[in-house]
């Protein structure tokens, strides 16, 4: 039957141990001496030779004719271990037998004394793997065993041996084993069995192998199907790998960020059937080096891996950070890690590299700072230019400067002539200042000296002053309904100039509110610009009024900072200093509105009457008219004096002027005079 290479050419003496000479030397020379001890922990990585000197060990300490400590490999106890036909030498595996039972059962058994050989001896492999009271159970008889026993203890992973178990054993250290040993035994073996293996051939292998030889004869055994001579070349094909070269060039075309050459040359690399998990192995171990000699270009030669030439590595190294390989080589890693639970490797692989040519696209801090590097080496070298935008908004200065000017705002209504004569006169304002700029410094500095040249701009034209505040009325007694009285007759008062009664340019309070409401909004936080939403503000003269729906939103808008953000922008606005009030309630109707309505012809003085709460107000009275649409007189007349008076129709439909009102003319006599006289006598009068 066949046997595998590391099998059939495992070292029978610690002669044949290969790079653990400071281990052999030292069990050779105690076996020699008689110093051999109780209980021996041999630890290191696979394939390092740990459990094969541990069978050299029990054949050493078992031979009936040692040479200078070294077993003979002749005598019946030396060939009955290496064919297992002894149950004095047992090897068991923890991994598996990892229960207290079964150190139980070893304990019963080591009391007693061997049937053929010398000493009873026990290689316990993997040892970690024992369960805790696996190992309690092993401590006492570990710590004093018979004379007749020898315990073998061997592990990867020394960290999870107790330390109880640690201080009864000498300790052995198994280090990797370099390349170069690796080459000269595969060398040897290859010459041994007929195979026709080239250096270059065993150096790959050797590097492969991460130091342990096991697997490096497994992996010759895997290539000697190959007919003929085995180079560089036919291992590489063999197990799928890409070569130092063409990984070379995958490097070089991540470092040029070419992210397009990069794709293409691994997508051929994957078509040839290389493994996505070895491609990047080798880029990883690319950019080890790579790192490891910019950091330390002197002392690190020796840490590298021996794949690469030192004129390729100087070439790719060239002009590139430490930092940079750095990244090259964690977010290699972090690839690699997940590559086994990936559904699709191809992919995995693809984003990686375009991850290594374009840091940006990881979303990191790494990423952050490859960006804040390159601005500045941008700003560095000069070539750093700030595109302008021709659509960005305006914000701040430069929105209220707009506003002032008259400019047509994004966003902003624009309602009537009026405002459009405005932006008109404030645009053409705006065009003069700035012609004049221009005529005298450059382009860019046109809109600075603009605005520097610009005169404070004018308030708002309103043409009539606000109206007086109403005088607060008498309280009624309980029961009643107000009475309004009815003024004298006032002497008419003359019509005031055309350009007084215009309207004017700017819209009414409610307009303004609304027409600011952005620009408020700009300067206050989010919190204050929802409540904002729920008010209304009203100006009148220099007090701008802010009507809140309740006192909750007025507790929130009631601050220093809000009322600081109403003044400043409606102050730029109106260029004159506004002082700001809040009030709970609904705006009045209408709102007090700059942009009043026409003032009342001087013939109907009972348009200054302000409007019963429950009734709508009177109408204006048109100028040209002389005599207001009233009740019908009779319909009056007709009603008894008693209580009941209110029953009179509030809604009764206006009909045209009594014949008596030409009467009235005549005489002078005022219509609504004589219709008030009549209705003095009636109780709870009330004119509509």
């Amino acid at each position: 039957m066949y046997q595998a290479l590391y099998r059939k050419w495992r070292p029978k003496t610690f002669s044949d141990v290969v790079g653990q000479s400071h281990i052999t030397d030292t069990l050779q020379k105690q076996v020699a001496e008689g110093q051999v001890g109780h209980a021996y922990l041999f630890t290191g990585t696979r394939g390092t030779g740990k459990t094969t000197c541990a069978r050299i060990l029990a054949k050493a300490v078992n031979c009936l004719h040692p040479v200078n400590g070294a077993p003979c490999n002749e005598c019946e106890a030396c060939r009955g271990i290496d064919d297992g036909s002894l149950l004095d030498v047992s090897e068991l595996d923890a991994a598996s037998n990892n229960g207290v039972e079964y150190v139980r059962a070893l304990r019963e058994e080591a009391i007693y004394t061997p049937a053929v050989l010398k000493k009873r001896v026990y290689i316990i492999d993997e040892v970690h793997m024992l369960s805790l009271s696996a190992f309690n159970a092993l401590l006492k008889i570990l710590e004093e065993p018979p004379e007749h026993l020898l315990f073998i203890l061997a592990t990867t992973e020394l960290h999870k041996v107790p330390a109880t178990i640690l201080s009864r054993c000498q300790r052995f250290s198994f280090k990797r084993i370099m390349p170069q040993d690796i080459t000269e035994r595969l060398l040897y073996i290859a010459k041994e069995e007929s195979i026709g293996l080239q250096p270059d051939g065993a150096e790959i292998l050797s590097r492969m192998a991460n130091g342990a030889l096991r697997d490096a004869l497994s992996l010759l055994d895997q290539c000697r199907v190959v007919s003929g001579s085995i180079g560089s070349r036919e291992v590489l094909e063999v197990l799928g790998l890409a070569g130092s070269i063409q990984t070379a060039q995958l490097m070089r075309f991540v470092l040029q960020q070419k992210a397009e050459d990069a794709l293409l040359l691994f997508g051929q690399l994957y078509d040839s059937g290389k493994d996505v998990g070895a491609l990047l192995g080798e880029l990883s171990g690319l950019a080890r080096d790579l790192m490891i000699l910019t950091t330390a270009p002197e002392g690190g030669s020796a840490l590298l891996t021996g794949t690469y030439d030192q004129k390729t590595l100087l070439d790719l190294s060239r002009g590139v950070s430490p930092k940079r390989f750095l990244y090259l080589a964690s977010t290699i890693q972090a690839c690699t890690a997940g590559l086994g639970s990936s559904l699709h490797p191809r992919t995995e692989g693809e984003l990686c590299l375009l991850r290594l040519c374009d840091e940006s696209l990881s979303g990191d801090l790494d990423a952050l700072c490859a960006r804040v590097a390159k601005l500045e080496k941008l700003l560095a070298s000069g070539s750093f230019a700030v595109p302008v935008s021709a659509g960005v908004p305006q914000t701040g200065t430069a929105q209220m400067g707009a506003i002032q000017t008259g400019a047509p705002q994004a966003g902003t209504p624009q309602n009537g002539a009026a405002q459009a004569g405005a932006a008109q006169a404030g645009a053409a304002q705006a065009g003069a200042a700035q012609a004049g700029a221009a005529a005298s410094a450059p382009p860019a500095q046109a809109s600075r000296l603009a605005k520097e040249r610009r005169s404070p701009p004018p308030a708002p034209s309103f043409d009539q002053a606000p109206l007086p505040d109403e005088p607060p009325m008498p309280e009624e007694p309980m029961g009643r309904e107000r009475v309004f009285d009815i003024p004298a007759e006032a002497p008419a008062k003359p019509p005031k100039p055309a350009s007084q009664t215009a309207a004017p340019s700017g819209a009414g309070d409610s307009a303004l509110w609304g027409q600011l409401m952005e620009h408020y909004k700009g300067r206050m936080t989010v919190d204050k610009r929802v409540f904002l939403n729920m008010a209304a503000g009203i100006l009148d003269g220099d007090c701008l009024t802010v009507y809140c729906p309740n006192d909750f939103v007025k507790t929130a808008l009631d601050t220093a900072a809000v009322a600081e953000v109403l003044r400043q922008v409606t102050s730029e606005h109106t260029g004159q200093p506004v002082r700001v009030a809040y009030a709970v309630g609904s705006a009045p109707a209408g709102g007090r509105s700059t942009a009043r309505k026409a003032p009342p012809s001087p013939a109907a003085p009972a348009a200054q009457i302000p409007p019963a709460p429950a009734a709508p107000a009177v109408p204006s009275i048109p100028a040209a008219s002389t005599t207001p649409a009233v009740p019908a007189a009779p319909a009056v007349a007709t009603v008894p004096t008693a209580p009941a008076v209110s029953a009179v129709p509030i809604s009764a439909p206006p009909v045209s002027e009594p014949p008596a009102a030409d009467a009235a003319a005549g005489t002078g006599e005022d219509a609504m005079q004589r219709l008030v006289d009549k209705g003095k006598s009636f109780s709870g009068f009330k004119i509509q």
